[in-house]
């Protein structure tokens, strides 16, 4: 916990989880201090919370302005099935391809068609969200909120990964729209630049070493094996670098 006061953000900047908490801070002008642990966690003088939703509800509960939810019922829950959709399945297609490409996880024919998986799979949930942000400037209508800043990480990462928008969509248009912000342009920033670490072998080597694991949580998980690559997650479990959720099973 920071000693001045602030709010002390457990993170790691690349995280989509993360960096909508980052986000969500800046709109609301709340100054924080953080570190980067593996595990994603808010504290507040001593109160800690885990769960990227459940902070956000908290934010908005204890700093309701300005409010970052629409006000119409209809449109809340928009927002929140959006937000599900971006927690789960979206950011499972990204983690994924970090794990071909930043983690090598696999090569050859299976990484080709893990690839091929994470393109189409993309494709499928941009088409979505296109849907849902019809012609509205912002996901949340007129102004940026909170189904934007949900959107906003996971499908940056796709843009970062080279399989955004079509150019000229309304989504790219968005994609444009809200780097605008500062709040939005500075944690895009601190992901491009804790990307750098993370595509440069780095990883590689840590998993090669035993010094870190990478969580394969529920949807995670799930992506994997429904895409093709049940060999992946066997081997990680041969080579014991991967994990997964707590709590921890029995030995």
């Amino acid at each position: 916990m920071a000693s001045n006061g602030k709010l002390f953000l457990h993170d790691h900047p690349v995280s989509s989880y993360a960096q909508k908490i980052r986000i969500a801070l800046r709109e609301k002008n709340i100054g924080f201090d953080s570190k980067h642990p593996l595990a994603l966690a808010l504290e507040d003088n001593g109160f800690k919370i885990f769960d990227s939703t459940v902070i956000l509800g908290y934010l908005e509960d204890k700093f309701p302005e300005p409010p970052l939810l629409p006000n119409d019922p209809k449109e809340r829950a928009i927002a929140r099935m959006i937000e599900e959709l971006c927690d789960t399945q979206y950011e499972a297609v990204n983690w994924a391809y970090g794990e071909v490409e930043w983690c090598k996880r696999a090569t050859g024919e299976l990484a080709e068609k893990l690839i091929k998986q994470v393109q189409h799979q993309t494709a499928t949930i941009l088409s979505w969200l296109s849907e849902k942000l019809g012609d509205k400037d912002y996901f949340n209508g007129d102004s940026f909120g909170y189904a934007d800043l949900c959107v906003a990480p996971v499908l940056n990462r796709s843009v970062y990964y080279g399989f955004g928008p079509a150019e000229g969509t309304a989504l790219q248009r968005w994609h444009i729209r809200i780097q605008e912000r500062s709040s939005v342009k500075q944690t895009f920033a601190e992901m491009a630049e804790g990307a750098k670490t993370m595509s440069s072998g780095a990883m590689v080597t840590a998993f090669k070493d035993g010094s870190s694991k990478r969580e394969y949580r529920d949807h995670r998980l799930e992506w994997m094996v429904k895409s093709g690559g049940i060999d992946v997650v066997l081997e990680g479990l041969n080579r014991n670098n991967i994990r997964f959720s707590w709590p921890d099973a029995a030995a």
